[in-house]
This record gives structure tokens, sequence and C-alpha cells, in this order.
């Protein structure tokens, strides 16, 4: 059985180790240095600062995932908008987890002023367009080689939906 929940103060090891293995190991971030414990607790504390949600999944005392919204962009004009982000255990994929954690972030970002959720995936990643796409976002742009990882250029794409609380 796996409950969702607001973050609290001993998952930012688990995060931290989730978040990590993407760094180290994708295209998925575009962050190439593993980020510190500290940091994490940094962002967690921003994200909270807005009063926006933070959550984790876990199973049996084990986060296994998060997701999170946080302000897309700090001109006041932008405040009803978020980008969301999430991620899963690289062993926890494919199980669900990823459109349960969603449900109730939109959830709780429908509740708040929120208008519009952003994602933004580099591509390709099918797995994360379809977790997006069966969310209701859709995408909204493409941009090309805008991010250098790996030794290669790579593609962001922009996916978008409006909650049903729209001002």
């Amino acid at each position: 059985m796996s409950t969702i929940r607001k973050i609290s103060a001993p998952d930012i090891a688990k995060i931290t180790d989730i978040y990590n293995y993407y760094v180290e190991n994708t295209v998925f971030t575009f962050e190439e240095r593993p980020v510190s414990k500290t940091a994490i607790q940094q962002r967690v504390d921003r994200v909270s600062s807005l009063k926006l949600p933070w959550l984790v999944l876990e199973s049996e005392f084990q986060v296994m995932g998060y997701a999170y919204a946080t302000q897309w962009k700090a001109r006041s004009a932008y405040r009803f908008t978020v980008e969301v982000t999430i991620y899963l255990s690289p062993d926890q994929q494919g199980k669900g987890y990823g459109k349960a954690l969603y449900q109730e972030l939109f959830r709780q970002l429908s509740s708040t002023a929120t208008r519009s959720c952003i994602a933004v995936i580099t591509l390709p990643n099918e797995a994360s367009i379809s977790l997006h796409e069966k969310m209701g976002m859709r995408k909204v742009a493409h941009f090309e080689g805008v991010g250098f990882k790996f030794g290669s250029w790579q593609d962001v794409g922009y996916w978008q939906a409006q909650l049903p609380n729209s001002h």
C-alpha cells in the first residue's frame, strides 16, 4: 500500500538520492553534478515559502518518488502559473505511481490560485510524455539543442495544462 503525503525533513536524503540518479545517469535534468542534501532542502524550503505542494510517495516507509510545483517565472504577471516536476526511483517506473503523484499534485494545485501548469521534458522521453499527456497536458513548444549534456545537444519540450479552477 502506498501513501502520498507532504514532504518532511527525513525524506530529504532519499529525494536527493533519487534526483542524483537522474543527474548522473540521464539527460532528463540538465544539472551535471550531484546535488547536496542541503541544496535539496533549500529547494524544498523555497517551494514551501511559495505555499506550493511538494509531495512524496512512500510504501512501507520507503520514499519511492516525489512531485512538486514551483514558480515558473519571477515576474508578477506569471504568479498563476507553476512548473511541475516529478521523479520516481528508477525501479518504481511503469507502476502507475507517477500518475498517482500527479493526480494528487494537480488536485492540491486546483485549490490554489494556480491557473496553468507547465512541464519541461528533455526529448526524447516517451514515458514522461505519456504521463504528462495522461494528465491532460499538451505539447506547446519544442526547443532544439538548448541543453548540452554527456557530449551531445538535447532538445526540450514544454507541456501545459489549464487547471479547472482557472480565474
